[in-house]
């Protein structure tokens, strides 16, 4: 399974991902609230986080939908909504522990990342390589060489204070 992962030291906050999703979604616009990324932006701080769907192994919204609107696609693995089903119940929506889902106040329904089908516009149109479409094995693997790391660093300077 591929997930979208995203290094908070690359990105640039240029919002990219934002108007590439939004785009791809309506075929009409590149506003950022119809995105279903979305990149929280820090200056005082300098820090930036974009958050999407994070496409769970046990996916609570999946579990907790009335409508059975929500499944998982048989190629790409996403955790998808069929709009077509969707009630608007907005049960998902509370399910979700990091609120990635969306309303569409227009439509009624719930909406979230598909992974645009196994090719996230997202990622494609990342400038800087904050983003990117990895094996989910090959992102943890990651994580851990690079927590890892932190504490080297942080053991060799505690050390040197001494």
């Amino acid at each position: 399974m591929k997930i979208v992962t995203f290094d908070p030291n690359k990105c640039v906050a240029c919002h990219n991902c934002e108007y590439a999703c939004a785009l791809n979604r309506t075929q009409t616009t590149c506003k950022v609230k119809e995105s279903n990324i979305t990149v929280d932006h820090f200056p005082s701080e300098r820090v930036q986080i974009a958050m999407t769907c994070m496409h769970c192994e046990d996916a609570w919204c999946l579990n907790v939908c009335p409508a059975g609107a929500i499944t998982r696609d048989a190629v790409t693995n996403a955790v998808v909504i069929d709009s077509n089903k969707c009630a608007g119940c907005k049960m998902c929506m509370l399910a979700c522990p990091y609120g990635n889902i969306s309303f569409d106040s227009t439509k009624l329904v719930s909406r979230k990342c598909d992974l645009c089908g196994g090719d996230p516009e997202c990622v494609s149109h990342c400038i800087s390589g904050a983003l990117n479409f990895v094996e989910a094995e090959d992102a943890f693997d990651f994580r851990k060489a690079n927590a890892t790391r932190k504490q080297k660093e942080a053991i060799i300077a505690e050390r040197g204070n001494k």
